[in-house]
């Protein structure tokens, strides 16, 4: 597989219809001007092809800078995120996102970069626990208050109504729900604690609702898992 970072902007038609058909392809909802204006609002995106030269995978996202407490961050939004059951054992995807905020950081390399996700099924949460050390919401420790103030605050900026500051859950007027098929069900994975936690969190994912989640993208928040893949890189999450 190979991967390729490219600026929304430049995206051609066949592209960017090739994202809306894979997406479509795996969730309830799409539609095209909900997809148009998804990606009118992120700046990047991830594609991820096989070596047919076929869309696999893409994630889009927004790099920007903010303020918190006085001082200037970068935020990394997470977009429409999808990958082909064909390729789910591939990390292909979580190295070529690394990569990518990696070369990111290089545009704003005074300030720490966090990365807004919000979450609808545990498929996706379950990478936090995998891949980050430090990661919020959780189930072994309260989000600690710092934390939930530049949660929310970043959370509300993007999402504005939408974001539920008591339940920390996203709720959209026109959601995407993940099609019957590729959903995990909860007694599936209640031996998991991070499921069982995100199921407890957001009793609505099914019908789309989204858990709103936070983390440092820094080298040093890196599980053992992280740093192998990382290691593989040739860039670095650290400020220049």
């Amino acid at each position: 597989m190979r991967s390729r970072l490219l600026p929304t902007s430049s995206l051609t038609q066949t592209v960017r219809e090739a994202m809306r058909r894979l997406l479509r392809s795996h969730f309830d909802g799409i539609t095209q001007q909900g997809f148009d204006e998804d990606l009118a609002n992120k700046n990047w995106a991830v594609l991820i092809e096989n070596d047919g030269g076929a869309l696999v995978g893409f994630s889009t996202m927004a790099f920007i800078r903010t303020r918190h407490a006085e001082h200037p961050i970068n935020v990394v939004y997470s977009g429409d995120t999808i990958v082909d059951p064909s390729a789910w054992g591939s990390t292909s995807l979580f190295r070529s996102w690394i990569d990518a905020i990696r070369q990111l950081r290089t545009q704003s390399p005074d300030a720490p970069t966090y990365w807004l996700l919000i979450v609808s099924g545990t498929r996706t949460y379950r990478l936090l626990p995998l891949f980050w050390t430090q990661f919020y919401p959780r189930c072994d420790r309260r989000t600690p208050h710092r934390n939930q103030l530049l949660l929310d605050q970043l959370a509300i900026e993007r999402y504005g109504a939408d974001y539920h500051q008591a339940t920390g859950i996203v709720r959209f007027a026109r959601p995407q729900v993940l099609k019957a098929p590729l959903r995990e069900t909860a007694p599936a994975r209640r031996h998991n604690r991070n499921a069982r936690y995100f199921y407890d969190r957001n009793p609505g994912h099914s019908r789309g609702d989204e858990l709103a989640c936070l983390t440092e993208l820094s080298d040093s928040n890196l599980t053992r898992a992280g740093r192998r893949i990382a290691a593989t890189l040739r860039t670095s999450l650290e400020p220049r």
